[in-house]
């Protein structure tokens, strides 16, 4: 099955999961299907994207999203660039949107932007012409992690409605549970948030979510365990009392796992931290932990968000922005 063979409507950004109807999603998520077996195959590169550019534009550090992105549009047959902002004119004083504009200029057919502000990649996708898809934005949005999560649930699950997620740890500062509970609830699952209320928005459960401050409450019966990183470069003062303190209350082990569901899937966006958000019996356990499995959805994810935004096939959808 391919997007262009759907009746939906993808628009020239992805800037969040927000806003997405549960059609373009399931579109998209079947469209990285096919690019599963393509990257499965001894030959994975394909012409999709032949002439087009892409430009990777980090302002924060990262290895995995921006190396799966280049992987992904070189797969697809794309000229791509890698920004190193430590050496760009960011340094030298030049704004965001003046870095953007010249970038525009050179006439690239996408953008992936990373930076530390949210809001920011919103901001940039105003000034340029070409597609922007956002790497993640500060505690905003994440919209392919989310889209790559839901892809490897649907594979083990055979299906989002009606599962039972919980998503644990560092609620405040992370974009991942942002975008997980967008995409989980238009999807139709139920979602849980659990961590240390010193960690948690105050307004979270607008977004109607569950919230519990046990380990023990909120992981009882759930399908799916996605665990976040606790990111301590977000934060300012003393969150949690300790590091060890952290994981005897919220870190994931076997004890912990005994209340969640038989089948359980125990998921984490990377990097782990082991022994504070996570034990590396429960990371490692084969039989339940799919983060590998994460990982190699990410690229084909990828893939799938750059066909559909500049291959060609968003102009040929009925109805397409």
């Amino acid at each position: 099955m391919t997007m262009r063979s759907l009746s939906v409507s993808m628009p020239r950004d992805l800037l969040g999961i927000e806003g997405l109807s549960a059609a373009s999603i399931s579109a998209l998520l079947d469209l990285s299907e096919t690019y599963i077996d393509t990257n499965r195959s001894l030959v994975k590169r394909r012409d999709t994207l032949s002439g087009r550019t892409v430009i990777n534009l980090f302002f924060e550090a990262s290895t995995r999203t921006r190396t799966s992105f280049e992987v992904a549009a070189k797969r697809l047959g794309a000229d791509v660039i890698n920004m190193e902002v430590a050496a760009s004119s960011v340094k030298k004083g030049e704004t965001l949107l003046d870095t953007a504009m010249t970038l525009n200029a050179m006439l690239p057919d996408a953008l992936v932007v990373r930076h530390q502000d949210s809001g920011a990649v919103n901001l940039l996708a105003q000034k340029v012409n070409c597609s922007v898809i956002n790497g993640g934005d500060g505690s905003h949005e994440h919209p392919t992690q989310a889209l790559l999560d839901a892809l490897t649930i649907r594979r083990r699950k055979g299906k989002l409605e009606g599962l039972l997620v919980a998503i644990c740890g560092d609620i405040l500062h992370s974009r991942v549970a942002r975008s997980n509970i967008h995409l989980l609830k238009i999807m139709g699952a139920q979602v849980r948030v659990v961590g240390p209320a010193t960690l948690m928005p105050t307004d979270i459960d607008r977004m109607g979510v569950e919230v519990h401050y046990s380990m023990r409450t909120g992981l009882k019966d759930v399908d799916i365990v996605m665990m976040l990183r606790l990111q301590t470069e977000r934060m300012s003062g003393s969150f949690v009392p300790s590091v060890s303190e952290y994981f005897r209350f919220f870190g994931l082990d076997e004890e912990k796992m005994k209340v969640t569901r038989p089948g359980a899937l125990i998921m984490h966006p990377g990097p782990m931290n082991r022994g504070v958000e996570i034990d590396s019996a429960v990371a490692d356990d084969l039989q339940r932990s799919v983060i590998h499995e994460q990982v190699e959805m990410g690229v084909a994810v990828r893939m799938a968000c750059l066909d559909a935004l500049i291959g060609g096939r968003r102009n040929a959808l009925p109805g397409a922005a």
